[in-house]
């Protein structure tokens, strides 16, 4: 069975896109824990990070490099916070946090609960900077 992710890559679930190629794409988290928090996934559906080939591996972050520029170029914040947990969804995923502070990269803190037209209004900005 295809993971969530899998059909948000292929259309089935929306999603608030940032920017994608042959291999990746990237998308808002709706439940961020920061304006502009995005998910970065492979297409190919592997349950791990680490669990990619290390030419996918390399590539993975190349993609987020560029992704994590451009929301540095459109949210306030210091820092680009990198996460990769792995739990919670059964695809490889990369978590890009707007970060100003060490707490704010803390998976226990309240979710943001932005509106639709918010979380558009934010992949917008951050996909013209991509």
């Amino acid at each position: 069975m295809a993971s969530i992710f899998t059909k948000i890559i292929q259309g089935e679930i929306p999603s608030y896109k940032i920017a994608e190629d042959d291999k990746f794409y990237a998308f808002l988290d709706i439940s961020p824990l920061s304006k502009g928090h995005t998910l970065v996934v492979p297409k190919q559906e592997i349950d791990y990070l680490f669990d990619l080939e290390d030419q996918s591996i390399g590539d993975i972050m190349i993609f987020s490099k560029k992704v994590s520029k451009a929301i540095k170029k459109t949210i306030s914040c210091e820092r680009v916070g990198v996460a990769v947990i792995g739990l919670e969804v059964p695809h490889a995923h990369i978590h890009l946090v707007p970060i100003s502070g060490m707490g704010d990269l803390n998976f226990s803190n309240p979710k943001l609960q932005l509106s639709p037209d918010e979380l558009q209004e934010i992949a917008a900005k951050i996909r013209a900077e991509f």
